[in-house]
């Protein structure tokens, strides 16, 4: 046979192989327990520089893989997804979906849609790095969400606003930057999302003593944050809102907008913990998944930890702040897996009761 012929014939019998498995699983779809959702990894999944996926990997010895649907052909893409990884129990998922809201949205609803999976009593936990408010907490430390909030808006450059305007953004449908700028429009709908209040509180009672550790290196530079007693103390666990955005933005100005926008749109009930560039896109995608009966939003865990500040220190101006490398990204990366392991084993370790019943305090 011709070495095209013998190149042709193989992948077409791989093909056949892989539809047959694919068939044959979605007779039996796994029923999973847990899902482990991260954003990014630097390079390979073990081994080398770790993101936020190597720990979950390495230490929970999800040591299988799957092809993420949809996903790209080279698994060290950045921008894309790497494949599934799962234990030999089947139980547990693991996935990188890509950094931005649109990676976040499309990864999850792939994910979801997965017709080889069973995600309908699955704990789905988001665990990623952000951006942390200094008035809130410091490096290293580790919010659970109870309140995701979007960045859909209108904005003009701050040079061309009114002089009154603390910023140029402000609500879609509104006039103008103000505590009560929110018109009665849907065009606000995807701008909020409430974790299980329940749920979220458990997990936090669960890691709230936690030692998160700390660094040396990390620890002076907090020193440098003289106007933020928060930003100053060692790591530490917290409930905060998160704030997602398509936008990499820094800076005072910036995080007074992160502030105001998670008021405003929470009803003065969250307060702006972390930033970061996919939450909403995920819960939006969970919130569809969870009307089509695939998964149980319920269910849903955010954690974030911080690697950097969203604003400079004093002395320091944003453009030069905002181009610093991630001095707390190691020890962000550890607290991430120490906080949010601590949570899946306890909801593994006894599955029927956790299965039946959510937990909460």
């Amino acid at each position: 046979m011709r070495p095209r012929l013998r190149i042709a014939a193989f992948a077409l019998l791989f093909a056949r192989l892989l539809a047959s498995a694919a068939h044959a699983q979605t007779q039996h779809p796994w029923p999973i327990r847990a899902v482990i959702v991260t954003t990014f990894e630097v390079g390979h999944d073990t081994g080398d520089i770790p993101g936020e996926f190597q720990f979950w990997v390495e230490r929970e010895h999800l040591s299988e893989t799957l092809p993420f649907p949809g996903g790209p052909i080279d698994t060290l893409d950045p921008s894309g997804t790497h494949p599934i990884r799962t234990n030999p129990q089947h139980t547990i998922l693991g996935i990188v979906s890509g950094t931005t809201l649109v990676n976040a949205t499309a990864s999850m609803m792939a994910l979801g849609l997965d017709p080889r999976f069973d995600l309908t009593h699955a704990y789905i936990l988001i665990n990623g790095i952000a951006g942390i408010d200094p008035r809130v907490a410091s490096i290293g430390s580790a919010a659970w969400a109870n309140f995701v909030v979007n960045d859909v808006a209108r904005e003009i450059d701050p040079r061309e606003a009114p002089s009154d305007w603390p910023y140029g953004i402000f609500p879609s449908g509104a006039l103008r930057p103000a505590p009560d700028a929110v018109p009665n429009t849907t065009w606000t709908r995807s701008n909020l999302y409430t974790l299980n209040p329940s749920l979220t509180a458990w997990a936090y009672a669960q890691t709230k003593d936690l030692n998160l550790g700390d660094d040396p290196t990390v620890a002076a530079y907090r020193a440098g944050f003289t106007n933020h007693p928060a930003a100053r103390r060692p790591p530490f666990v917290l409930i905060g809102a998160t704030f997602s955005s398509d936008y990499y933005w820094h800076g005072r100005i910036m995080t007074q907008y992160a502030r105001d926008w998670v008021r405003l749109y929470t009803g003065g009930r969250g307060i702006f913990a972390t930033s970061e560039m996919e939450d909403a896109g995920f819960l939006n995608a969970i919130e569809r998944l969870g009307n089509m009966q695939r998964v149980d939003p319920n269910r849903v865990l955010v954690l974030r930890t911080a690697s950097n500040y969203t604003e400079q220190r004093p002395g320091h101006t944003a453009a030069d702040s905002i181009t610093e490398p991630y001095i707390g990204s190691r020890i962000a990366l550890e607290s991430a897996y120490l906080c949010g392991s601590t949570v899946l084993h306890k909801l593994l370790a006894d599955w029927p009761s956790t299965f039946a019943h959510i937990p909460s305090l």
